[in-house]
């Protein structure tokens, strides 16, 4: 299988943002339940602990990485099953992120922003979250998960190509 890239950098007062979206033929709640609940996040990026709610630190576990790393994670807004923007600050820097949630029609619309630090790579940066993004599309719909190796460095060349607008 071989991805198709998404994303795109938008240039916004504060620097350059990554976005990525993907449709769900789902209620808006469930979509937001597979983001916000740690059992699902498990499912598809990392398991968390914690009181989530805005101002507050999370404990997040990734748990498809090698070692299965933790970290910190601030909830700057929670706003259901609308927006959710974290921050957390690990040894590969400042990651400040945010999905916005849309329904009509019965799909929901998930926009996720990756509010880029300038020294921010969207070659691998980039290539990463389609994967994760994608892993999450098959945790809702029952498909196989992806393969990391489908996405990088496969995607290497698209990210390094795009410049925000």
């Amino acid at each position: 299988m071989t991805p198709t890239p998404t994303g795109r950098l938008i240039a916004v007062a504060t620097g350059t943002d990554l976005e990525m979206t993907r449709e769900f033929k789902a209620p808006i709640e469930d979509v937001w339940a597979s983001i916000t609940e740690p059992d699902r996040t498990a499912r598809w990026f990392a398991h968390w602990t914690g009181e989530g709610r805005p101002g507050a630190k999370v404990r997040l576990k990734l748990v498809l990485e090698e070692g299965q790393p933790e970290s910190d994670m601030t909830i700057i807004a929670c706003e259901p099953p609308r927006r959710l923007e974290v921050e957390t600050v690990d040894e590969y820097g400042r990651w400040h992120l945010e999905a916005r949630l849309a329904e009509a029609g019965g799909v929901t619309t998930l926009t996720f922003l990756h509010h880029l630090e300038p020294d921010t790579d969207a070659a691998t940066t980039g290539p990463g979250w389609e994967y994760y993004l994608d892993r999450l599309v098959a945790s809702m719909t029952g498909a196989p998960a992806p393969s990391f190796d489908d996405y990088y460095p496969a995607q290497a060349e698209y990210y390094k190509g795009l410049s925000a607008n």
